[in-house]
């Protein structure tokens, strides 16, 4: 069996929101939960001084950042792109080295194509690179099914939003579990109230 992962690291993550911009809006499977995850992982990272780069693809003819994302109370200037990859682009690639974290969690659409080859270029580049399966989509379930399979053969890490808090967090009862605890409650459905499971978490 293969030695899993290092663990994902508060101090070594970055988390990149990939193209969640507004012509998309109508046509992504379950892009209510997209946008929804894409939030809370975006408002859990800056409770906890994760750094977050936006990318928009071609704003021009695509739009820019769903209002959902662009209106919360940090605002991050977004990355425009106009190769499918991130990685592809020199404003990002600077951006990203800048940082100096090795660890990117990915978020955003779509899954086959633009995070698809995100991962695979920052995976060739040494980075370790973990995908949240419930904040990226692709307008057919078959291309976000066979996108996600894919990105788990060549190396990243499928994951949901919440293994992704959890295992940053580590433990219950800490300052950084305590500053994001109402995020970690919430329930990704949209309109939907947080679990009795989820709230049971919290109170550990």
């Amino acid at each position: 069996m293969p030695k899993p992962p290092p663990r994902l690291e508060k101090h070594r993550t970055a988390l990149v929101v990939v193209d969640v911009q507004e012509t998309f809006r109508p046509l992504i499977h379950e892009m209510g939960l997209v946008l929804a995850n894409c939030s809370r992982l975006i408002r859990f990272c800056d409770q906890l001084d994760v750094p977050v780069l936006v990318t928009e693809h071609y704003p021009r003819g695509l739009g820019g950042t769903v209002e959902e994302l662009a209106a919360l109370p940090r605002r991050y200037e977004p990355i425009e792109k106009i190769s499918f990859s991130c990685a592809a682009d020199h404003n990002f690639n600077s951006r990203l080295k800048s940082l100096h974290r090795d660890q990117i969690v990915l978020c955003g659409i779509e899954a086959h194509v633009c995070v698809y080859q995100t991962a695979r270029d920052l995976l060739e580049a040494g980075y370790q690179v973990a995908v949240t399966a419930d904040a990226v989509s692709s307008r057919q379930v078959s291309n976000r099914n066979l996108g996600l399979a894919y990105l788990r053969d060549i190396g990243a890490q499928v994951m949901t939003a919440e293994m992704v808090m959890f295992e940053i967090l580590k433990a219950a009862r800490t300052e950084d579990f305590q500053a994001v605890a109402a995020i970690l409650k919430e329930n990704p459905l949209p309109g939907a109230p947080a679990t009795a499971a989820a709230r049971e978490t919290i109170r550990r």
